[in-house]
């Protein structure tokens, strides 16, 4: 089990690697969603400001 995780020498070098690489995309998976929640909700808000839809709530 050890000659695995050595992986002939590189271990240290490919263990990182995958670490550093799943840490960007995690940082990547946050930042898509604070982005979409941050879009969602200008997205209501211009609609809720919209004349169009301002007037469908007046009738």
């Amino acid at each position: 089990m050890a000659d695995f995780f050595h992986m002939g020498g590189y271990g240290a070098y490919i263990w990182s690697s995958f670490g550093i690489a799943a840490l960007a995309l995690a940082a990547l998976a946050v930042e898509s969603r604070r982005n979409f929640r941050r879009l969602t909700a200008e997205a209501n808000r211009l609609k809720a400001d919209s004349p169009r839809h301002r007037e469908d709530k007046d009738q």
